[in-house]
């Protein structure tokens, strides 16, 4: 496994993780790793395309996405 070193962290954010992992239960450097795994981590196996429009909420209406009527352009021959 891999270290990572961070240095010249401000004091209150160690205290702030340290207060972090207590409430959690953790040691403060489990709870470095918990935050780094949540919020880099995967988020799981990607959604196809049609998965992801499924999964959007149904609001508004189809005229919300209607286009204008195309009434072309006038052309002299």
């Amino acid at each position: 496994m891999a270290q990572l070193l961070v240095r010249d962290i401000e004091g209150e954010v160690v205290r702030e993780l340290k207060i972090r992992a207590a409430r959690h239960g953790r040691s403060a450097e489990e709870e470095h790793r918990q935050i780094l795994r949540e919020t880099l981590g995967s988020k799981g196996p990607p959604q196809s395309l049609k998965e992801l429009l499924l999964s959007m909420p149904d609001v508004g209406g189809d005229r919300d996405f209607e286009r204008p009527e195309d009434r072309g352009r006038t052309v002299e021959l």
